[in-house]
């Protein structure tokens, strides 16, 4: 055993010790992987059975910041491309011209059996949910979503009460057919986010994991995500994180060598980063190495530990609502 294999934290080894090992060859995953019909390679997403690219595409904040005329290629181009599976919320505008699920029914509407769609509702009491949910589905101009999500679960959840409310009326959704899975997303509680798993039956989650260590999703959320063969999604990979310290290939990296997590969800502005997110998971499908081992995770950990909070993350800030430009 090397140096750095020693150095593990107790905690991240129980972690990576759990989740089987599976991820330390690149030779595992690749193997675990099929093709779209692009040129992306795709996982598993949990028991859902989905097939979705290892990049997904996020229709937040940096998706909005496309101008009329630019965000129209770009979605057009991430299809073709490969990218299979698109990300939106029913509050996400925050200014642009179209909101972001306006933009969608504009473009994957025509395309809508090549594409995987989910959206996200806000509201915790049921009536206004299901308005939101029939808006979304109108602006998308489709009658059912692949995903339906309760949106950002956070500290002062009431896993009871939505229990009672709008989880109900998710497996209403999923029951008549308008949303074929349901799930739930969350940047701010990874043990309110457990405990939804361990208490409720949801299919998908969208949980924020980045190496910064911020929120602790990987080892406090994601384990039990794994254990009930759920689907999951990693977001927030490298928003205010890229810079002098590390690179979009190593945070792909990083969220796809995750035992569990099917996809990376990123947005992105501007079709030069688009391309080069994609360019770095065509790679993975080339055969490049590219799963990292516990130690190298941890490397990576430690060395940008030190962004892990409101200082560096804009989105972690008091005040922040996810979709948010800032």
């Amino acid at each position: 055993m090397s140096p750095d294999d020693r150095q593990l934290t107790r905690r991240k080894f129980i972690h990576y010790s759990a989740a089987g090992l599976a991820a330390a060859s690149a030779g595992g995953v690749i193997g675990a992987c099929s093709q779209s019909g692009g040129s992306l390679p795709t996982r598993t997403l949990g028991a859902t059975g989905l097939e979705v690219s290892l990049l997904t595409f996020g229709g937040g904040s940096q998706f909005l910041l496309n101008e009329d005329g630019e965000w129209e290629a770009m979605l057009e181009r991430a299809i073709d491309l490969g990218v299979n599976f698109f990300d939106t919320c029913s509050s996400y505008q925050w200014g642009a011209s179209l909101s972001s699920e306006e933009r969608f029914g504009e473009i994957l509407s025509p395309r809508r059996d090549e594409v995987l769609i989910a959206t996200k509702f806000e509201s915790r009491d049921p009536a206004e949910a299901m308005r939101e949910f029939e808006q979304s589905l109108d602006r998308m101009k489709t009658d059912h979503v692949d995903v339906l999500m309760l949106h950002d679960i956070v500290p002062s959840e009431d896993i009871s009460a939505l229990e009672k409310g709008v989880y109900a009326e998710l497996l209403r959704c999923r029951d008549e057919g308008s949303a074929r899975f349901i799930g739930f997303s969350s940047m701010d509680s990874a043990e309110m986010s457990r405990e939804a798993i361990e208490k409720l039956e949801f299919d998908v989650a969208l949980l924020a994991m980045n190496p910064t260590g911020y929120g602790d999703f990987v080892t406090e959320t994601l384990p039990a995500a794994r254990a009930k063969n759920m689907g999951v999604l990693a977001m927030k990979v490298m928003r205010n994180i890229v810079g002098d310290e590390t690179t979009p290939d190593e945070l792909i990296r990083y969220a796809l060598s995750q035992e569990g997590v099917a996809s990376a969800l990123i947005g992105h502005h501007g079709m030069a980063t688009l391309e080069e997110n994609i360019g770095i998971v065509q790679n993975l499908a080339a055969g490049e190495e590219f799963v990292m081992t516990p130690a190298e995770c941890e490397r990576l950990e430690t060395r940008l530990a030190a962004l892990a909070g409101p200082h560096a993350l804009c989105w972690a800030r008091p005040g922040y609502v996810d979709g948010m430009v800032c």
